[in-house]
């Protein structure tokens, strides 16, 4: 194995491996791809204040989200499309979380199904619900997602209407990957790539094909998904899917502190402040901007988590010490997927892992859960000024 010492050496090591449409679909975002830089370069905006004699010994990183302890407050992201970006992707990115102890999330948009991934971990997994039009297949897919112990239901919010995402056009983004000249021309410089493929236990949407009439292939598949986000999702609904749940649910997709009152209305255990990863409005503000004033808005009246533009475990740092609870990771984990499969993940986790460790003790921290605003220098107007 290379030598990786951060998430950078991985994706390095990705893009070689894996054909240049998911490559894309992983490392872009929507329109001018401004709310996806964004992501990641606010975090640089914010600087650390290093403490010096201070005992380092016994620290921890432990942690809990919803509930559960976690070995570190940092979850695997719901990524659609994960099982074309290394053979049987869910199942190993399942794996690797479970072992290292933090929770993974399952996409309704996975090419492995619930059932795949259940049948290949023992610890409960949360499922992602993306609301569709077919209310028959979402009270099905959630029944599924009961029968298979999931135990949170992340249902997310601000996909009732697809964002362009320009490269996903261009390269006719498929699963499988339709052959047409371009595409064979590069499918041919990842051969290593082809032959894990042809072994994997699934190559289309495993939580689709075999559960929704009609759908038989390639082409009726991309026409049903097309049609079924559901633009009428409403708070209404949210209740309402919560009560059909009856466990915890977790609420994706909040960037707006009238947004997080009402998720507080609807009695969510705890909302992800995320901007799709800046694949849905682009413009919007970067998650770790908007945190801030959620937080006013919400105080410790439910948990607050984070999603979009983590790249290392100083912006777990940073996150958690602004106010987070709990922090996710999409394409971090995705790099190690498919530069190395289930080791690449764990690869990924223990580099965040480390660098989250590290660089609390260089704080003067010994526990994850004493961080604070105390270990940050943040710049005056971080939050902007914004009319």
């Amino acid at each position: 194995m290379p030598v990786i010492t951060t998430i950078d050496d991985l994706k390095r090591i990705y893009e070689r491996r894996v054909p240049r449409m998911f490559f894309d679909y992983c490392e872009s975002g929507s329109w001018t791809e401004q709310t996806f830089r964004d992501n990641s370069s606010d975090f640089d905006d914010i600087r650390l204040r290093q403490r010096v004699a201070v005992d380092m010994t016994g620290r921890s990183t432990k942690s809990q989200m919803i509930g559960q302890d976690v070995a570190m407050p940092v979850a695997l992201a719901p990524v659609g499309l994960t099982g074309m970006q290394h053979a049987d992707g869910e199942m190993k990115a399942a794996r690797a979380a479970e072992k290292f102890g933090v929770p993974f999330t399952l996409s309704t948009m996975s090419i492995n199904s619930i059932e795949d991934v259940a049948g290949h971990t023992e610890a409960p997994f949360w499922f992602q619900l993306y609301t569709m039009k077919d209310q028959d297949y979402v009270s099905r897919l959630i029944q599924r997602a009961k029968d298979a112990k999931c135990s949170a239901l992340v249902i997310t919010l601000d996909l009732q209407i697809l964002g362009q995402r320009h490269k996903d056009l261009k390269n006719g983004l498929s699963a499988p990957p339709k052959l047409t000249a371009k595409t064979i021309a590069n499918l041919m410089t990842k051969w290593a790539w082809g032959i894990e493929m042809l072994s994997a236990k699934r190559r289309e949407f495993g939580n689709i094909v075999g559960h929704v009439d009609g759908i038989s292939d390639a082409s009726s598949l991309g026409a049903w998904t097309a049609e079924q986000f559901d633009p009428s999702l409403d708070w209404s609904k949210v209740a309402k899917l919560k009560e059909q749940w009856g466990g915890k649910v977790i609420l994706k997709g909040i960037l707006d502190a009238d947004d997080a009152k009402m998720a507080l209305k609807v009695g969510a255990d705890a909302i992800v402040v995320s901007n799709h990863g800046g694949r849905q409005l682009d413009g919007a503000l970067s998650s770790i901007r908007a945190l801030p004033a959620i937080l006013d808005a919400v105080g410790d009246q439910v948990e607050v988590h984070l999603d979009s533009g983590i790249r290392s475990g100083q912006d777990v740092l940073k996150a958690l010490s602004l106010g987070a609870k709990g922090t996710y990771i999409g394409r971090a984990f995705v790099y190690g997927l498919g530069a190395m499969g289930q080791a690449g993940v764990t690869e990924a986790l223990n580099v965040i892992h480390k660098e989250l460790d590290t660089t609390m003790a260089l704080c003067g921290e010994t526990n994850v859960a004493d961080l604070g605003r105390h270990n940050l220098l943040v710049p005056e107007g971080f939050e902007g000024r914004w009319q």
